[in-house]
């Protein structure tokens, strides 16, 4: 199922956040070799890692963390803008109904529908609390992702080239991309609005 966590509510679920964080440690340090800082518990963390972050995780049947991303308002301090503002020409993106996503994380054997169903929570986030778009930061191996669920971006710049081009991206949400994504997901629109609502409320916004 989809969770939808504040960073300061994670302390009620400590298992599952550091099992994202141990995820995270192994997707973007030991398997793609970003440098990133990993404590001594094995866990990924950053200054983005706030008490406002919203975070959308899939959780397994078990229980286990299945995948994640986090998300922050651009009108906050943003990686985008504190990091990456050369490949938007140093243009920041500043705008209350644009938030950005990072750290999309899949742990070590999910199922293909995780990916889908991730994006398909970020859908609801934008429904949910008003956001027309996310911007973020991506490398060239996530666009075979991006594709597959149908949720490819417009690019508005990069650098580099083959596996090691980055480029910044902005994703919209239309409600024909939602049904198609949420079939990729297996899970109905409904259900994935059911579990935003039960997370944050239905008075979110």
């Amino acid at each position: 199922m989809l969770r939808f966590i504040r960073g300061h509510l994670l302390e009620h679920d400590p298992e599952l956040a550091a099992q994202m964080f141990r995820d995270r440690a192994w997707q973007f340090h030991e398997r793609q070799g970003w440098e990133v800082t990993v404590d001594a518990r094995g866990e990924e963390r950053d200054d983005y890692d706030r008490s406002d972050t919203l975070y959308v995780i899939w959780q397994g049947a078990d229980g286990r963390h299945g995948g994640s991303m986090r998300l922050l308002p651009t009108t906050a301090p943003v990686m985008v803008n504190d990091h990456f503002g050369h490949l938007t020409g140093g243009c920041p993106v500043v705008d209350p109904a644009i938030w950005e996503c990072t750290r999309f994380c899949l742990a070590p054997g999910a199922p293909a529908h995780v990916a889908a169903a991730l994006m398909l929570g970020g859908g609801e986030v934008m429904t949910g609390l008003g956001v027309r778009r996310f911007v973020g930061v991506f490398d060239a191996r996530m666009i075979r992702i991006y594709r597959a669920i149908g949720a490819l971006p417009e690019v508005l710049g990069g650098e580099g080239a083959g596996r090691d081009r980055i480029s910044v991206g902005l994703w919209s949400f239309s409600p024909a991309a939602r049904l198609r994504i949420a079939r990729r997901a297996g899970v109905s629109p409904a259900l994935a609005r059911h579990w935003f609502e039960r997370s944050l409320g239905r008075s979110a916004a």
